[in-house]
């Protein structure tokens, strides 16, 4: 028997503005919405979910952990593109000049990355 990942969640000041960052990103929906929690996911019900809950404070550090995004089913440059004007933004948590992804930020701060291989050349990749 083995853990199966159901939830991932998400602090954030403003938790709708968030939520609604991820939907656009994902292409996901909002499952439930209440002033302290949005809870987000896939349309078809899939695992896992996003839960965006309400803090205090703002965001002061880096997260140590983060999501990795592929772009599926158009180019990694056309998504950057995607991702900047849905409000993401680049930013510097020490990555070297020479990585090969982007290191973003949604709306609050929160870091993630856009990975330079696509979903498809990720699966045609050879295992290694």
């Amino acid at each position: 028997m083995t853990s199966r990942l159901a939830t991932i969640v998400i602090d954030a000041h403003r938790p709708d503005v968030v939520a609604r960052f991820w939907c656009d990103v994902l292409g996901w929906r909002v499952l439930d919405a209440e002033p302290e929690i949005v809870s987000i996911a896939p349309s078809d019900g899939s695992w896992p979910a996003i839960d965006v809950v309400a803090v205090p404070e703002s965001k002061a550090v880096k997260n140590r952990l983060h999501l990795d995004l592929r772009a599926d089913g158009t180019t990694t440059a056309l998504e950057l593109a995607r991702l900047l004007q849905l409000g993401a933004r680049r930013v510097d948590v020490g990555q070297g000049p020479d990585v090969s992804w982007v290191v973003l930020a949604d709306p609050e701060g929160n870091e993630f990355c856009l990975l330079s291989r696509t979903v498809a050349e990720a699966l045609a990749a050879p295992a290694s």
